[in-house]
């Protein structure tokens, strides 16, 4: 049995999520089971969950949670922290049901930054994981910890953006 890899898409640029959703297809298209733990995202009908739907049960997408966090670090409702307590501990119990081969653990990376998340907890985690267990951490600001215990680490980096010009989020592009 070959041990899992732990993966993380950072950086400023558009695709993190977009390059896991790649690697869910690729798994489930190798016979294996995904998951895909969404931890900001709201449960807005995205074109992901609507395609999600018709690739269960090899793939499913549980989204958790309240929506993007507006505020700044260090302050956060008890609404929002609550929730973050409860889908970290839902991810947990997922990470060690052993029922997956590749969980993505998405925009976690933003949860940690912004001191919602311990990365040691989360370090703690990922490596007592189950062996064969592939992971994929998204999300802007990796920590430097975790990019340490990677086995791969790549950063999506902007160089021009359309909604810089005007141009708003769009149905099959963005969402």
């Amino acid at each position: 049995m070959e041990n899992g890899l732990i993966l993380i898409h950072t950086g400023n640029g558009k695709g993190k999520t977009t390059a896991a959703l790649g690697l869910c297809f690729r798994a489930i298209g190798q016979g294996m089971k995904a998951l895909m733990l969404s931890f900001i995202k709201s449960s807005q009908k995205t074109g992901e969950m609507r395609a999600a739907k018709l690739l269960e049960p090899d793939f499913k997408m549980v989204l958790m949670g309240q929506g993007f966090i507006k505020t700044q670090k260090g302050h956060f409702s008890e609404e929002t922290i609550k929730n973050v307590k409860e889908s970290w501990e839902y991810a947990k119990k997922e990470i060690f049901s052993d029922e997956y081969d590749l969980i993505v653990l998405d925009e976690i990376n933003h949860l940690i930054d912004y001191g919602l998340l311990d990365v040691e907890d989360v370090i703690g985690v990922i490596q007592n994981k189950p062996r064969r267990l592939n992971l994929v951490l998204t999300g802007r600001n990796a920590k430097s910890q975790l990019i340490d215990i990677a086995d791969l680490v790549t950063e999506m980096k902007e160089i021009k953006h359309h909604y810089k010009n005007g141009i708003k989020a769009r149905k099959g592009i963005e969402f």
